[in-house]
């Protein structure tokens, strides 16, 4: 049957997950993705400290490849390293410290682990963040501690959708201590969130047209040179009148002058009178 092997298939993937996760831990692992991949199964690990799961010259990956390939029967399994950028915006990650803290340090100070750890989380930029502490701390019988700031959702598609959870347990000398943690992103879109937007400012520019004014003023000095133009024409047609009335009193003298004509013995004449 085809839901036989989903089944199989995810209960597989959710073994693979756990021995991981078991093999490599106080490595600070955030998430595992398996992915089907033509050559074979590709291994995605997100991690804060990559150097520590590769180990030295890649000896850890191989082993873990070994086991993988015997142990689970995967045939070309490839692993994939990931940083994490902000380990402080990961649940998974703040949860495992806080475990790791109240190990090392006892349960008398998880009071001051949790309120470090929360405001570490909203320096990195959270909206909000929720941290539970179940367990017997201090005293002899359990009960839960919530250390809690900013805005979080609680219910809503964005409470199981947007909001990063995670668990984490610790061993102490007086039993399983639990660690639950809640942390908003910075990044998320929330429904209600409204922006007010600023009044438009109205600009108003005068655009003047600038054929209308080139019309007129050609207009105009068309006008003025016409204006001009007249006063000139009548000097020029005064001069013409001038310059022909002289023409006409030179030509009517030298029509009225007599012929004057000389004979030879009147220069004779005239040639003896200025030699005496």
């Amino acid at each position: 049957m085809i839901e036989r092997e989903f089944i199989n298939q995810k209960t597989k993937e959710f073994y693979i997950k756990k021995y991981i996760e078991d093999s490599l831990k106080g490595v600070g692992i955030s998430q595992i993705k398996l992915q089907k991949i033509p050559l074979g199964e590709k291994i995605i690990i997100f991690t804060n400290r990559p150097s520590l799961i590769v180990g030295s010259k890649g000896a850890n990956i191989r082993d873990l490849t070994k086991v993988l390939k015997t142990k689970f029967k995967l045939e070309n399994p490839q692993i994939e390293i990931n940083e994490v950028k902000d380990i402080f915006l990961d649940a998974k990650i703040v949860a495992q410290r806080i475990a790791g803290s109240l190990e090392r340090f006892g349960s008398a100070r998880f009071k001051g682990i949790g309120h470090k750890v929360m405001e570490n989380v909203l320096n990195s930029g959270a909206l909000g963040v929720e941290i539970i502490i179940s367990g017997k701390l201090p005293s002899a019988r359990a009960r839960s501690w919530r250390f809690y700031q900013g805005y979080l959702k609680k219910c809503g598609e964005i409470a199981e959708t947007g909001v990063r959870k995670a668990q984490a347990s610790a061993l102490l000398k007086s039993g399983v201590v639990g660690v639950k943690v809640a942390i908003m992103p910075p990044d998320i879109i929330l429904p209600d969130h409204i922006e007010i937007l600023s009044e438009p400012v109205q600009i108003i520019e005068v655009v003047q047209d600038e054929k209308k004014p080139s019309s007129k003023k050609s207009t105009s000095s068309k006008g003025k040179s016409r204006k001009k133009s007249a006063p000139k024409k009548k000097a020029k047609e005064k001069e013409e009148e001038k310059v022909n009335i002289t023409t006409e009193a030179v030509v009517s003298e030298t029509i009225s002058a007599p012929e004057t004509t000389s004979t030879p013995q009147q220069e004779q004449k005239e040639e003896s009178d200025e030699n005496n």
